[in-house]
């Protein structure tokens, strides 16, 4: 069996391998993509296990190694560099660490769930029209700092017809005329490009029970809802409300000791896509939403708007989880009890 340690990187990797019937032992620089794919196919049919941490862009290292049958473990970073007491630090190093962990049966994998090809291609979708809306906002930035440099009033507004036929009649400077022009002309492409993008979530979404229930609570869309299940994954993953919000980065990150409790801001180590979405779904849901209303303002006096605005996401969060994980809507959910107590005495779980 070929035992193997590999330091990725986007561009290449290094290996670190070991035979463990013909004794074979080495290591080598695999530049990517075409020199690792032949090495590894160079393999197939042979038992091969390939220890890597967990990375960004490698999925097209993971269909591969799916493709010729072999092992993939992913481990967690911080724990496999805990595991080299030593300073020094090279890509051959890590990757003799990586073999050394699996050599010795030391190394811990992450229990993840993987998503399958079709959650992968839609949380594309999600992501695309998400970054298309950023510039969308950009440009819309662009074009309000330009009306309020001419001294166009809050009315009407700038976006209405009336505020757009004022705006395009200004007589401008050269170069702030071909700000307006260019800035107009981008916005008007991103707003066709973003539109079809928004059908298609739209019918997604209609398409998943889950979702729909999702979207009938207050100030929860389909975009929002969608990438909410597309990211959980299965809500029975979690077995309570508190791991739910660890995983999307909205608990505090702490650094106590000596018997001081010091908290610090979100720890932001979950999806920064979702935990997005959820803060701007929690502004609305404040506005549409009684409970969450009250609980926003009176944060919002205490502190201030921002942590009354995450803390906000965070039950809203909570709620999702537990209408998704009992099939509710928020109707049913509301009728039941919202608070995450009174969902956990209705089922039965402690």
């Amino acid at each position: 069996m070929w035992i193997q340690g590999c330091d990725y990187h986007p561009r290449f990797q290094q290996i670190a391998f070991v035979n463990t019937e013909g004794g074979e032992c080495g290591g080598r620089r695999l530049e990517h993509r075409e020199p690792a794919e032949q090495f590894y196919r160079g393999l197939q049919g042979q038992r091969v296990r390939v220890g890597m941490e967990a990375s960004g862009h490698a999925r097209w290292f993971e269909r591969l190694l799916a493709e010729l049958g072999f092992e993939l473990w992913v481990g967690d970073p911080a724990k496999i560099r805990a595991a080299e007491p030593r300073k020094q630090k090279t890509d051959a190093r890590d990757a003799a660490l990586l073999l050394r962990l699996l050599d010795e049966g030391r190394f811990e994998r992450i229990r993840i769930r993987v998503p399958t090809a079709e959650e992968r291609d839609l949380r594309q979708l999600v992501l695309h029209r998400h970054r298309l809306v950023q510039l969308r906002t950009r440009v819309k930035n662009q074009l309000r700092a330009v009306a309020l440099n001419e001294g166009l009033g809050p009315r009407p507004g700038l976006w209405s017809r009336k505020g757009q036929q004022q705006f395009r009649a200004l007589e401008l400077p050269p170069w702030s005329q071909r700000r307006r022009t260019d800035n107009l002309e981008l916005l008007s492409e991103l707003q066709q490009r973003t539109t079809p993008l928004d059908v298609a979530v739209e019918q997604e979404a209609q398409q998943r029970p889950e979702v729909v229930r999702l979207m009938s609570h207050p100030g929860v869309g389909p975009i929002t809802a969608l990438t909410f299940v597309l990211t959980i994954g299965e809500p029975t993953r979690f077995e309570c409300s508190k791991q739910v919000a660890s995983y999307l980065g909205l608990i505090p990150s702490e650094d106590s000791s000596g018997g001081k409790q010091r908290l610090g801001h979100i720890s932001k180590q979950g999806s920064a896509l979702l935990r997005g979405l959820l803060v701007e779904a929690a502004h609305s849901a404040a506005r549409l939403e009684p409970e969450l209303g009250r609980c926003y303002r009176r944060l919002a006096m205490r502190k201030n708007r921002s942590i009354a605005a995450v803390a906000v996401a965070r039950k809203l969060a909570v709620r999702l989880w537990w209408m998704w994980k009992r099939g509710l809507t928020y109707a049913q959910f509301h009728a039941s009890g919202s608070h995450a107590g009174s969902a956990r005495s209705t089922t039965g779980e402690m």
